[in-house]
This record gives C-alpha cells, structure tokens and sequence, in this order.
C-alpha cells in the first residue's frame, strides 16, 4: 500500500431525503479506506417542485454548503472532504443548471439522466414502451454531454433498471455506441458507478460491453460508489479496478477544481486499504 490517491466522487447527505449519515460519518469511513478524500454529490435544487421528495429544497442548498464546509474543517488535514453536485439533466434545463453551478464554488459537477422520476418520466418517458425509453435515455445522456455543464455523467446505463426484463443489450447497442461517440467527442468524463452490484441487475453502472465501448473512445472514466450511507464509502473500488482494466483502462480519473487528475489503476489500486467489500 502507499499513500492515499484517490477520491470517492459521489456521495449524499441527508438533505437529499434519501440518504442517512452526515458528512463527518462519510469522511470518517473514507479514512479506513485509505481515500485521500471524497467529493459530496448531493441532488441538486430543481425549480418548480420538481421531485421534491428525493432532492434538497431551493432553501436548503446554503446549508448544503455549510454542512460540507463544516465536514472538511472537521478533517482537514486526514481527509479532503469537497463540495460539489449532482444535477438533472433534461432537454431545457440549461439555463437553470448554468445559473446553479455557477452560484457555488463546487470542485465537481455530475449530469444525470433519471428516467424513474415521475414528473420526469411523464413528459420525456413511456411507460408502454421500454425500448423508446431506452432510446429517449441515450439521447438525453448525449445531449447531457454535448451541454458543457458537467465534468462527468454518471451511472450511464442506469436506464436497463427501469424495467429489467426489457433490457436487451443486444437491440439497443448501436444508440448507445452513437451515445458514446457524441460524449467522447465533447470530452467529458463518465462515470463507473459502484452502486450499481445493488440493483435490479447487478451489473455496475455501465456494463462490460459499454464500458468498453468507453475505453475504445478513450472517454475519461470517474469511479464512484453513489454511497447514500457512509459504510459504502469505496465500496468494491478494487473490483471496480479490475473492471476498469479488463475493458481497457489505464487510468481512473477523479476532479478537483473541475479539472481533471488521472491516477495510473495499479497505484490506486494499492493505496488503498483493503476491506472485505471489495471481493463480494
């Protein structure tokens, strides 16, 4: 093992509504794995109530900040503990989102396409129609991409969990390779998603056969584990190396002041302490 190298990049607290713990109880799981720091992620503030049950209020995202700040105060000096945010995207958001990033000093942005949310999914998904979902979800990750807003797109496949019996990677493979050409011409990042070994098909977020089609773009990969609790800090990082490196990756890349650092795999594989997560 050396010294620490890496950051988690994608964490909440429990201003979002579905996540416990405070950002102390991140940071402090973040130091027995042997991070050097951890990126806080929280959903962003939407306009118009938009899925208010499952994001911080327009009135909470001061304290948002404050809560981190106090968090990196906390543990400076053992863990680098950094503000940024997840934000939806959808076509037509842009003027909203750009306001937002711009009204904090976040180190990291996330886009996200999440086609579960219900005021979401009845203007831009149907129900009838998984594959048309697939399709519209594909779009908007491109369309995210091709915004400028983020650093990084996470969990890009999440969409084979809206319906899992439909999801046929077989039917839908040309749009996501037509998905990734377009991200991989704009720079951005994507990102590998840990927490996707808990869903409804436990595969991470994206899949081997996408996350090579990443590779094979040299599209930056971020990884993250969408912890909701602070015990899942890292979780399986070293699974997700040896992932990394069967598709085709060198590097992990994390952000600090939106700019990008890579980290060769083998080092940030050894920097960190191992834990029995990593071999489930």
């Amino acid at each position: 093992m050396i010294e620490p190298l890496l950051y988690d990049t994608h964490m909440h607290t429990p201003l979002c509504k579905h996540a416990e713990g405070e950002p102390e109880e991140y940071a402090s799981a973040a130091e027995k794995r042997g991070l050097k720091g951890i990126i806080f992620t929280c959903h962003n503030p939407m306009p118009d109530g938009f899925a208010a049950r499952v994001r911080m209020s327009i009135e909470e995202f001061d304290e948002y900040v404050r809560i981190v700040q106090r968090a990196a105060e906390t543990w400076r000096g053992s863990v680098d503990v950094r503000l940024g945010l997840e934000c939806d995207y959808f076509p037509g958001i842009e003027p909203w989102l750009s306001r937002q990033i711009e009204s904090a000093d976040l180190h990291y942005v996330l886009g996200s396409v999440h086609p579960f949310i219900s005021g979401h999914a009845q203007k831009w998904f149907c129900p009838a129609d998984p594959l048309a979902n697939q399709v519209t979800y594909f779009e908007h990750v491109a369309m995210a991409g091709e915004s400028g807003l983020f650093d990084c797109l996470s969990h890009p496949d999440i969409i084979k969990n809206a319906a899992p019996d439909e999801w046929q990677l077989d039917r839908i493979m040309d749009c996501i390779c037509q998905c990734l050409d377009r991200v991989a011409a704009t720079g951005t990042a994507m990102e590998f998603n840990t927490s996707g070994w808990n869903k409804a098909i436990p595969q991470a977020n994206p899949g081997p056969q996408m996350l090579t089609e990443m590779a094979r773009r040299g599209i930056p990969v971020v990884v993250g584990s969408d912890s909701h609790v602070p015990h899942r800090v890292g979780d399986r990082f070293g699974r997700a190396f040896d992932c990394l490196e069967q598709a085709g990756y060198e590097q992990v890349s994390f952000f600090l002041d939106r700019t990008s650092r890579q980290v060769p795999i083998d080092m940030a594989r050894r920097s960190l302490k191992p834990v029995d997560a990593d071999t489930s």
